[in-house]
């Protein structure tokens, strides 16, 4: 049996009599921190876990060790002790943890919580304000949708104040905030701010929460908005109502595309080309939440399990970060983040898993790149500039040997006459052998082949365009204009970018 008591928020005079009597009564006792004003009612020989938070990378490793050893230092027949700060059933997790386990058996006392000296202090009735309870490491996810009031704990730090002062992105900043402070003690003092000052007020410590009457609306609140919004038109627009996953396939295709443009087409110089960015942003979310509510109305899955999905798939993905691995480089990332995922899903192959739905070039990329992970790689990019020089002289052969077996032209045409004969097998192989090549030399040197070529039609189109123009503005007909005129104008354009540029262009 584990006797589990609350030393009351603060000073001595708020321990119940019941609780002192049990210290008294029990020859074995434990408390999880000194550092709290009512710990020395304990006594001077009881063990302390203080030692546990200095070693600990984590919160929740500071729990799983005292419940450990709580559960090692019981025994049948010999009860022992527990003492904890405030009441045993308020943000006390190794409390909950140990009348979760089944190995030991647990008796709460109650006791006076530091919410009841705050609401006095506050002069205010819980009840009839809805104040919301948040933990202060879980605001974040915990005040999705909350304004206020809030009372909010476990703000012992000032770098927990600034996390949860930049969880609420739209506050504006001069909402009123009370920080509570030592409750209980002689020392106790309340502190009124502001939002904005939230975390430069105080000196916060483990005796420190906060009261916040009203917020700007708190991070997930606007997605809250754009979930139901997804739902709502999905339940009223007849066109919403037509789509399946499958109808939507071209246009979610479209928006990653078009997404691809404004990036870039970013200027870190200039502001406002955020705004395509942002737009183009949101088209995608939208098609993400869509595909969610389809789902969800079919009763497959939701943007829970979808959000959840890739929560935990991240942290399992990056055991550098949220478990023991070591990682240096990005180079080691990834080839963690492959083996991890291999094992996952039990995949035999490295190229399990490639989609062929991408274009081609990105393709390419990714099955070298898959290749590579497993040592099948040229060490630079002189091997991949060799293979383009092969290629290139495969492909020429070919295209020569395929017009010299061509049959002779006849003045007379072939009754009745036949489409045109597309190119042979042998000439598109060889072609996407250069191609693949190509897209070889890229990845040696660093540079995305899509992202590249996609560059490449923009100038070009960039350039025509201007021929266009330049045409129009001299009364010359394109489609009338012959080769040599137009290739004329295209180096006048070309040559007005330099000057523009100052620089050489190809």
């Amino acid at each position: 049996m584990i006797t589990i008591v609350g030393l009351g928020p603060g000073g001595t005079d708020h321990v119940t009599k019941e609780t002192l009597d049990a210290i008294a009564r029990h020859r074995r006792r434990f408390v999880r921190t000194t550092r709290h004003p009512s710990a020395p009612l304990v006594g001077a020989d009881a063990v302390s876990f203080d030692d546990v938070y200095e070693t600990a990378e984590q919160f929740d490793d500071v729990y799983a060790t005292i419940v450990d050893r709580l559960v090692d230092a019981s025994r049948p027949g010999d009860d022992l002790l527990y003492a904890v700060p405030g009441s045993p059933l308020v943000l006390e997790r190794t409390v909950r943890a140990l009348l979760a386990d089944g190995r030991v058996e647990c008796r709460v006392l109650p006791a006076l919580s530091f919410l009841d000296v705050a609401w006095a202090r506050l002069g205010i009735d819980p009840f009839e304000e809805a104040v919301r309870l948040v933990d202060g490491h879980e605001f974040a996810k915990a005040a999705v949708g909350e304004h206020g009031p809030l009372l909010i704990a476990h703000t012992h730090a000032n770098w927990v104040l600034s996390d949860i002062k930049l969880a609420v992105e739209h506050a504006v900043g001069d909402e009123p905030v009370t920080i509570l402070q030592a409750l209980g003690t002689p020392e106790e003092r309340l502190v009124a701010t502001t939002w904005s000052e939230l975390d430069r007020a105080v000196e916060a410590d483990h005796l420190t929460c906060v009261y916040v009457e009203r917020i700007g609306r708190p991070v997930g609140d606007h997605y809250v908005r754009f979930h139901q919004l997804a739902r709502t038109l999905r339940e009223q627009c007849p066109w919403d109502r037509e789509q399946t996953h499958q109808t939507l396939v071209p246009f979610l295709v479209e928006e990653a595309f078009e997404l691809v443009d404004a990036l870039q087409g970013l200027d870190p110089d200039d502001p406002t080309s955020d705004t395509h960015v942002i737009e183009e942003l949101g088209d995608l979310l939208y098609h993400i939440e869509f595909h969610a509510v389809i789902a969800e109305q079919e009763g497959r899955y939701s943007i829970v399990d979808i959000v959840d999905g890739i929560h935990d798939k991240l942290v399992r993905r990056h055991p550098h970060v949220f478990a023991d691995v070591d990682a240096a480089d990005s180079a080691t990332v990834l080839a963690n983040w492959d083996d991890i995922k291999r094992a996952e899903k039990q995949r035999t192959s490295v190229f399990d898993g490639v989609s062929s739905a991408q274009p081609a070039l990105a393709l390419a990329e990714q099955v070298q790149r898959k290749a590579a992970t497993v040592g099948f790689d040229w060490p630079d990019a002189a091997g991949p500039f060799g293979k383009v020089d092969e290629e290139l002289g495969e492909l020429r052969e070919t295209i020569e040997e395929r017009s010299s077996a061509a049959p002779a032209a006849t003045s007379t045409p072939p009754s009745p006459p036949n489409p045109p004969s597309p190119p042979s097998d042998a000439v598109a192989e060889e072609l996407g052998d250069l191609l693949f090549a190509v897209v070889n030399v890229a990845r040696h040197v660093g540079v995305d082949a899509e992202l590249a070529l996609r560059r490449a039609a923009g100038k070009f189109r960039t350039r025509f365009a201007a021929v266009e123009t330049m045409a129009g503005e001299r009364g010359v007909v394109l489609g009338d204009a012959g080769l040599d005129a137009l290739d004329v104008m295209w180096e006048e354009v070309k040559a007005a970018e330099d000057a523009s540029s100052g620089a050489g262009s190809s």
